[in-house]
């Protein structure tokens, strides 16, 4: 009987075998303001793009660059696709670090980023391109997520980052 006990009792007292198993790996969630090599990376990537039809059913489609890292960490556009001007962009899929948006016309008063585009980095937290292709050459606009609140910056041809905005 005890010798039973004690052969029951082995897996408990086995310090291997009663401990959990590990955790999953988390990622680390992306910053909220993008690296300057994805910075670089979605200026001559968005603006290469800018001009270029887009296919499929939407007519006055907007396209989207989704930006990540390959296996040796270095910049990539993960997908591309044209989506609907007027339509707010869902979350992005895991992985993805930044989003360049083209737009074909400006919706505001004044150039720049449009309220959809505002809160999808409220919401998200990831940085947003915005890439006018109304204009040659084409205007650029990182909106990110600072000091707790929406801001952007004017991207400038060569580079050149202006002062964050409201």
């Amino acid at each position: 009987m005890i010798a039973l006990l004690l052969f029951a009792a082995a897996p408990i007292a086995d310090p291997i075998a009663g401990t959990p198993p590990p955790a999953a790996e988390t990622r680390a969630a992306p910053p909220a303001i993008a690296d300057s090599d994805i910075r670089e990376y979605a200026a001559i990537a968005g603006r290469k793009v800018a001009g270029r039809p887009v296919g499929g059913p939407y007519v006055t489609a907007d396209k989207l660059l989704l930006l990540g890292r390959d296996g040796k960490g270095y910049p990539v556009v993960a997908a591309s696709l044209g989506f609907p001007a007027r339509q707010s962009l869902p979350a992005p899929p895991e992985g993805t670090l930044a989003v360049v948006r083209l737009h074909q016309k400006s919706e505001t008063v004044v150039p720049g980023p449009t309220a959809d585009d505002l809160a999808f980095v409220a919401a998200n937290k990831l940085p947003l391109f915005v890439i006018g292709e109304w204009a040659r050459p084409a205007p650029m606009w990182e909106v990110a997520w600072v000091d707790d609140g929406v801001r952007f910056r004017m991207i400038g041809e060569v580079g050149e980052i202006g002062p964050w905005q409201e």
